[in-house]
């Protein structure tokens, strides 16, 4: 295979009736790295939002447990994408989000923006840092696939295009981006589990920390006040993201997906999982879960 076998196949389906196969090209193919990085700071965005960020704060679970948290996020989302909306597997992990989100009074609107952070900065991160930008033909499933996703979540009114996605994160974060205490000790840890994730153990916490400021815009670092970052690190930040991706545009294709399970980052299951028993059970587990061997 060469270098753009992917974006061939890719090309030859149907953006909204194979969103789904194609969403998966893209996201465990052609960019799995660059995927998990932007959908990490994608949640991390959501905390700079006070309605979201307090709500994660109050439970204690994004502060006192953040790998396992982590860790639940990544594997729930990954049996979606790795088996389907309509599979046993996604509609379980589907059911286990719907079941956590329901203990709680959640806007549509929180909801939604949650959404459109999943749909956008991974589009604008792979344009700006990837090894190549993203077809149309990806921007298009990538939109379809969440809007499958928050339609069996329940979300009302959800935007069609990843360009009313882009408009709606945009605007919302305008409007809604604050300060919080609870949110930026959400934030806090959030960073210092990045700074034990390989390779970036290697390195000490604080340059993790710095590396982790420069990649945010001037908008969400104020949002948590953190400290201002000057241009010229900004731009060394992305320019070391952008020389890993020059070293993978010369690497042949990967012929096999690469999953969240499969990444160091997600550490708390060494002896297997149960998707329906991940995440918290705020109003009780109605069935007991043993972890797959």
């Amino acid at each position: 295979m060469d270098r753009h076998h992917w974006l061939r196949r890719i090309e030859e389906l149907d953006p909204v009736a194979d969103a789904v196969e194609i969403y998966g090209i893209s996201a465990t193919h052609e960019f799995p790295w660059d995927y998990n990085q932007a959908l990490s700071f994608a949640l991390f965005r959501t905390y700079a939002v006070p309605s979201i960020g307090k709500l994660l704060a109050s439970t204690g679970e994004f502060t006192e447990r953040v790998q396992k948290r982590y860790d639940d996020t990544a594997l729930i989302l990954d049996a979606v994408l790795e088996h389907g909306h309509d599979s046993t597997q996604g509609r379980a992990a589907i059911r286990r989000m719907n079941q956590m989100h329901g203990a709680y009074d959640i806007s549509n609107a929180d909801f939604l923006y949650v959404l459109s952070t999943f749909v956008v900065v991974p589009i604008r991160w792979i344009d700006d840092m990837g090894w190549r930008r993203l077809s149309e033909h990806e921007r298009i499933a990538a939109a379809h696939n969440y809007r499958k996703l928050g339609a069996l979540m329940g979300m009302k009114d959800i935007p069609e295009t990843h360009r009313e996605f882009a408009t709606y994160m945009d605007d919302y974060e305008r409007e809604h981006f604050g300060y919080d205490p609870g949110a930026r000790a959400v934030a806090d840890a959030t960073l210092a589990l990045f700074t034990t994730f390989p390779p970036n153990h290697l390195a000490p916490a604080k340059v993790v920390t710095r590396f982790s400021y420069g990649l945010m815009d001037d908008a969400l670092r104020a949002a948590f006040r953190y400290p201002r970052i000057p241009a010229w690190e900004q731009r060394a930040a992305r320019a070391a993201v952008r020389a890993r991706s020059a070293v993978v545009r010369r690497m042949a294709p990967r012929a096999e997906p690469k999953y969240a399970r499969q990444l160091p980052n997600v550490r708390s299951y060494p002896d297997g999982y149960d998707v329906a028993a991940l995440g918290t059970f705020p109003r009780g587990c109605p069935v007991p879960h043993t972890p797959a061997s």
